[in-house]
């Protein structure tokens, strides 16, 4: 279905890019042809997209016949892309809204503790796509994962990973007879002396203040990954998670 595009339509995909609005229309952007072809063969109902008649030409079989298409210049698409190289395709998706009632307790959970970067947060939802983990808590003062930067990083693997905000303390509370839950802190145990299981819930804290007190009552295992050199103050959020969940595919 081709739409045609308007100065009003393009202000308001622009303000997308503001979290209030993406809350307020339930509405995301998602840039990129990579993504957008993982985007179109999900679950995730996308009803918009914009491109290029170069892309269009290309990938035009991949778009399902609801789907709005408006057709574009590169130069109005770059006067909407958050890009500093715009791609030559953006869509609009509707935002899911997972609980914690779809958490599998039988499957590995990574659980992230006021993650803000999201590069970061994006980085460790393409890492956990990698690793076959394909669910995610994070508090509610995490970045939330349809930013566009978050969701330029995952690469795609938003559509596989879900990614659910709750509390975290009212969601471990829950789960107190939990053998394996696992907090990643500057002292601990050495990861490669730590068993992991198969559903080991692993926490990782905020980038620079680490993992909250109020969940140190919920881990029975503080897990450290040893540094080479002391002179380094600490991983990035995203390496340490990668690390853990690598040990964790062990």
């Amino acid at each position: 279905m081709i739409i045609l595009i308007t100065k009003n339509k393009i202000s308001k995909i622009k303000l997308l890019h503001q979290k209030k609005f993406r809350e307020l229309e339930g509405l995301f952007i998602v840039e990129g042809t990579k993504s957008i072809l993982e985007l179109l063969k999900s679950d995730f109902i996308t009803t918009e997209l914009w491109a290029t008649n170069t892309w269009l030409d290309m990938y035009a079989h991949y778009i399902a016949p609801e789907i709005e298409i408006s057709p574009l210049t590169p130069a109005e698409l770059e006067r909407i892309s958050i890009l500093t190289t715009p791609q030559e395709v953006l869509a609009i998706a509707k935002m899911p809204q997972p609980t914690a009632t779809d958490l599998n307790s039988n499957k590995p959970l990574i659980v992230l503790d006021d993650i803000r970067d999201p590069g970061n947060l994006g980085t460790i939802i393409r890492t956990a796509d990698w690793f076959g983990i394909r669910q995610i808590l994070a508090s509610p003062q995490s970045v939330e994962f349809t930013n566009p930067k978050t969701i330029q990083a995952t690469m795609g693997s938003f559509t596989r990973v879900k990614v659910v905000y709750k509390n975290i303390a009212d969601y471990l509370s829950l789960r107190q007879d939990h053998p394996s839950v696992i907090g990643a802190f500057m002292d601990g145990t050495p990861i490669s002396k730590t068993t992991f299981q198969n559903n080991s819930i692993i926490i990782i804290g905020n980038e620079a203040n680490g993992i909250s007190k109020t969940l140190f009552p919920f881990i029975n295992q503080k897990v450290t990954i040893p540094a080479y050199d002391q002179h380094t103050e600490s991983l990035n959020a995203s390496i340490a998670a990668a690390i853990f969940m690598y040990k964790l595919s062990l």
